[in-house]
């Protein structure tokens, strides 16, 4: 098992150092640092849009398939050029700009980590993701003082991504909102403030993917905490619904960034501590509760963009000592070489960088029977 555990970080984490405010975050004030940004609205820089050229979000998914006695096998995937949804996605952070917030220039990181986590998506659906000035890597850091204006402006340009795809794009079609760490921190703002308030866009909530963002409920219960009427999915034909989660090998720490209200990664949809919330785990692999079978994806093949590891691991949802996550168990089987992922950031990061390639094929096929049941399809 040891041996296994340190051959493998995959491609993804190149560019997955994801946003976390912790003790970084300061108060807004004059003395910030410039983001390099015009204030006001600004025209959309489309990441992914259908019809866009180059687009990463409609790239191959060709895989392959490595079982665990090392038999390989090839799968040719086709983007549903007809999909009757769409799927909105904010990336994470990635940008390597030594300023406060990103402009709105499309570089090789953003464009790598829309493909490695949103494309497989265009099964299913037409995939919207808009440039945004989001907190950089230098923040992260402390190269640049992270402020609270900087994580407003950052949601800002997001929401007006949104806004655009609502007037030019949305056409009354089905909605997907898929999004990572600073991207899940934004979407849970959004869906706060525009989705869930509102019923007309609410009808077209089909489902929202919220990873390592850390969504709260009440203690035991599937709604409340940040949504008031967007309900945890239990069941694979639920709609209106948010699949969340963060993911560790072992239990989270005290001084976890993940997983416990109101620490690390909370603070970008503005969550304090709260004795009375805990942060939401839904097991893609098992919505109604107990364990199921991960369908990890990851980019980095050598004759397929894509390789899945089918049977390597099972997740399961815990709630133990404060903390909430979805705890991920290799499968340890005589004479299987594949490689493991690490907590390659140590115990309080867990498997961050990872969230959403080890469960990626599950929530491809999840979304495809929920779009089913939005269209009321059988």
């Amino acid at each position: 098992m040891a041996k296994r555990r340190a051959s493998l970080l995959p491609r993804s984490a190149a560019v997955g150092i994801v946003l976390i405010a912790a003790a970084l975050i300061g108060p807004a004030s004059s003395g910030a640092a410039s983001s390099g940004t015009s204030p006001g609205p600004t025209k959309t820089v489309w990441l992914c849009r259908p019809g866009a050229t180059p687009d990463p979000c409609e790239t191959s998914l060709d895989t392959t398939v490595v079982k665990a006695n090392g038999q390989r096998s090839v799968t040719d995937v086709n983007d549903a050029k007809n999909a009757k949804i769409d799927c909105f996605y904010v990336y994470p952070t990635v940008s390597r700009e030594t300023t406060l917030n990103a402009d709105l220039t499309i570089q090789p990181a953003e464009t790598f980590v829309a493909q490695d986590q949103a494309a497989r998506f265009s099964e299913d659906c037409k995939v919207y993701a808009p440039m945004y000035n989001q907190v950089t890597l230098a923040a992260i850091g402390g190269t640049v003082h992270l402020t609270a204006a900087g994580i407003t402006e950052a949601y800002d340009s997001a929401l007006s991504g949104f806004k655009d795809y609502m007037a030019h794009y949305n056409h009354g079609r089905g909605i997907v909102f898929i999004g990572h760490s600073q991207g899940a921190g934004i979407l849970i703002q959004l869906l706060q403030k525009e989705v869930d308030p509102s019923p007309k866009l609410r009808r077209l909530l089909v489902s929202a993917i919220l990873l390592g963002g850390n969504v709260t409920v009440p203690i035991g219960k599937s709604v409340g905490g940040d949504f008031k009427h967007i309900p945890a999915c239990h069941t694979n034909d639920q709609t209106g619904c948010v699949v969340a989660y963060s993911s560790f090998l072992d239990p989270p720490p005290a001084n976890s960034l993940f997983g416990r209200v109101g620490q690390g990664v909370s603070l970008l949809s503005g969550q304090l501590p709260n004795p009375k919330l805990q942060v939401l785990c839904t097991n893609p692999a098992a919505l109604g509760g107990g364990s199921g079978m991960l369908q990890p994806y990851f980019l980095g093949g050598t004759t397929t963009p894509w390789l899945t590891y089918p049977d390597l691991y099972s997740a399961q949802c815990m709630s133990v000592g404060g903390a909430t996550w979805l705890r991920v168990t290799p499968i340890t089987t005589p004479g299987d070489t594949r490689p493991l992922v690490t907590q390659q950031l140590g115990p309080v990061w867990g498997l961050h960088l990872v969230d959403v390639n080890l469960s990626l094929g599950n929530f491809v096929s999840l979304v495809a029977t929920q779009a089913k049941a939005y269209l009321g399809h059988p």
